[in-house]
């Protein structure tokens, strides 16, 4: 593919970018909850659009990445090179964001960077593309920005995210923070949400 064939970024780069900025400080700022994200964006082949809008903008020169194997393709590494700059990293430990297609086989959460006590940020948050933040499970989910409980029904790979997630409790204010993609809708798990449970 060449560069003129590359799928294009943002339709209007400043008001998406906002929009877009919106719409992931939202989910960051009530967890459990669907934010959809409205900005017109192209995107590779297996690359779902809110994945790609959060990579416009978030990502620059300065944002190593790293891609799980469904998302390593010429044709995805060509498109966030042109609209971002942003270096793709082989070493998990080494990247402020993975980009997870695949995320039945994700690798253990203790393969990413988990921060440090000084530097907690210098974490890798997770992209997780999922089958659906609409249908599934049932999961009761706790924790600041939430009032009381909230419940995000999705169908989630792996199973046991939430499981995995757990370890956060014990790492804070180090840890892994994680968004769940589904096409335009977006899920954010930060490091401070915890399952209650979860149900048919």
């Amino acid at each position: 593919m060449t560069t003129a064939e590359l799928p294009p970024g943002f339709a209007d780069k400043v008001l998406s970018a906002q929009s877009t900025f919106r719409s992931v400080m939202n989910a960051m700022a009530r967890p459990g909850t669907v934010q959809r994200i409205v900005a017109s964006a192209g995107a590779p082949d297996g690359v779902m659009h809110g994945t790609a809008a959060i990579a416009l903008m978030l990502f620059d020169h300065d944002t190593p990445i790293w891609l799980d194997g469904a998302m390593s393709t010429s044709d995805v590494a060509k498109w966030l090179k042109f609209h971002t700059g942003a270096p793709i990293v082989t070493d998990s430990a080494m990247a402020s964001f993975a980009l997870i297609a695949d995320p039945g086989n994700l690798p253990a959460l203790d393969r990413f960077s988990l921060g440090s006590s000084e530097y907690p940020d210098r974490s890798t948050t997770l992209i997780l593309q999922v089958d659906s933040l609409s249908h599934g499970l049932a999961y009761e989910l706790r924790g600041p920005g939430i009032d009381g409980a909230t419940v995000l029904t999705a169908s989630i790979q792996p199973r046991d995210l939430f499981d995995r997630l757990a370890v956060n409790a014990t790492l804070f204010p180090r840890g892994i923070d994680v968004v769940l993609v589904d096409g335009s809708s977006i899920v954010a798990i930060p490091r401070t949400t915890r399952l209650a449970h979860g149900k048919d």
